[in-house]
């Protein structure tokens, strides 16, 4: 099983066999409020209508169409509707699976595009300490989660990170974005300094990053990173598997924090979680690059036998309709202080050593306990469990990210639980 301490879970099975907005059922009959829109992707919440007629109209209609060399209407259609979503200049889309597919496919197409343009001395890729960019070699290779890491071999070769921004010290309990830390950024033209300029094609950062904990970026942090970027004709991406479509409370972080990278990927909430897909968004620019030479000829070798699958496409123009709707994108901006609030209140709680939230986003950080990390917070996920509420846990943090149609009184059983599973940790 996928991350998933397997020995403890067959001593003890926690299944699910039915879920309906913000609700699972367990196969023992109790109701457990999700949370953590599953995994940071049920964002418009469980079962919704919309969405299961959409795909059972696809499935009667057309099931599969090959993705090289053909194409279907429903995927250019979704294109459409996500680039009207997205900044302006990112108006190209290619179609992946997830989001660690999402992110191999932005850094392919990032080497790839500095040789379109005879620069092929640019192939160092730059990510970032305790960043997470999915599970294949490259996303591993940029990513900065140790345990990711060092059973997998030398993965790739010509990667270098940036420090992290986490800074207890001076930025503990912050609400909303950190006060200190823009100069971190500054952290990539050591790297610069380190390889030159001319070898390296693109650095990668999480907006938010999500899967290490919930590391909200410090004031300026962003903008600062876009700034040497340019300075230095190296190529922006930003993951936004988890902050995109509604999390912070804009369709996507770049929105959010006015800051456009060069590129963009997504996945998760595409679909609402319900059929894989992921999409990378890129600069017109970038697109433009490839189009030279015979027109017989493939542009871009690369792509997968699923990408833009009718059934997934028709899933994601059910999604973003449903956001659409019930102002799903902008929630998150509507419920931020209310959410700020609870999660705050568990400050006092034993063991919290910070809390932090942007959008609606949220984690509680755990001193761990000596010599057994990650226990505490994993303890606490089997008490919430059988306390009816599903939380996410990343070694000694504690995450949250409920779909975005939570009502407050949601809020209010989510943390009054919480507050209860604290207050029982050893």
């Amino acid at each position: 099983m996928p991350f998933t301490a397997n020995r403890q879970f067959k001593k003890a099975p926690r299944l699910f066999v039915e879920a309906k907005d913000m609700h699972y059922t367990t196969d023992d009959g109790r109701k457990v409020l999700d949370g953590t829109a599953g995994l940071w992707c049920v964002n418009a919440g469980h079962r919704r209508p919309k969405i299961v007629e959409a795909i059972a109209r696809q499935a009667h209609e057309l099931d599969y169409a090959p993705a090289f060399q053909m194409g279907h209407p429903k995927a250019f259609e979704l294109a459409a509707r996500l680039t009207n979503l997205t900044p302006p200049g990112l108006d190209k889309v290619f179609y992946t699976n997830s989001g660690s597919e999402s992110v191999e496919t932005a850094l392919k197409i990032a080497i790839a595009y500095h040789n379109a343009r005879g620069h092929g001395s640019r192939t160092r890729l730059i990510g970032r300490e305790r960043g997470y960019h999915g599970v294949n070699f490259g996303g591993i290779s940029v990513g900065g989660i140790v345990p990711n890491r060092k059973v997998f071999g030398s993965l790739l070769t010509g990667v270098d990170h940036m420090r992290h921004t986490h800074d207890l010290a001076r930025n503990a309990y912050s609400r909303g974005q950190p006060e200190h830390g823009a100069e971190l950024a500054d952290d990539l033209e050591r790297i610069v300094a380190l390889h030159d300029a001319s070898t390296i094609a693109a650095v990668i950062v999480e907006p938010v990053a999500g899967s290490t904990g919930v590391l909200i970026p410090p004031k300026g942090y962003l903008q600062r990173l876009r700034e040497i970027c340019d300075k230095h004709g190296i190529l922006l991406i930003f993951d936004e598997v988890i902050t995109g479509f509604g999390r912070l409370g804009s369709p996507f972080a770049a929105e959010h924090f006015d800051v456009t990278p060069d590129m963009m990927v997504t996945a998760k909430g595409l679909t609402n979680g319900i059929i894989p897909m992921g999409a990378v968004f890129v600069r017109n620019e970038i697109h433009d690059a490839f189009m030279h030479g015979p027109e017989h000829l493939i542009e871009l070798f690369h792509g997968y036998t699923y990408s833009g699958n009718p059934m997934a496409a028709a899933a994601g123009l059910a999604t973003l309709e449903t956001y659409q709707e019930e102002g799903l994108l902008q929630r998150g901006a509507e419920l931020e202080d209310y959410w700020a609030d609870a999660i705050h209140s568990l400050r006092d709680c034993p063991h919290v050593i910070d809390t932090r939230n942007i959008g609606l986003i949220g984690a509680i950080e755990l001193e761990p306990i000596d010599g057994q990390p990650t226990r505490r917070a994993f303890s606490a996920f089997l008490d919430a469990f059988e306390s009816n509420i599903l939380i996410r846990t990343t070694g000694d943090i504690i995450a949250l990210s409920p779909p975005l149609i939570i009502e407050k009184a949601h809020i209010d059983e989510l943390f009054e639980t919480l507050r209860a599973v604290l207050k029982r940790l050893d």
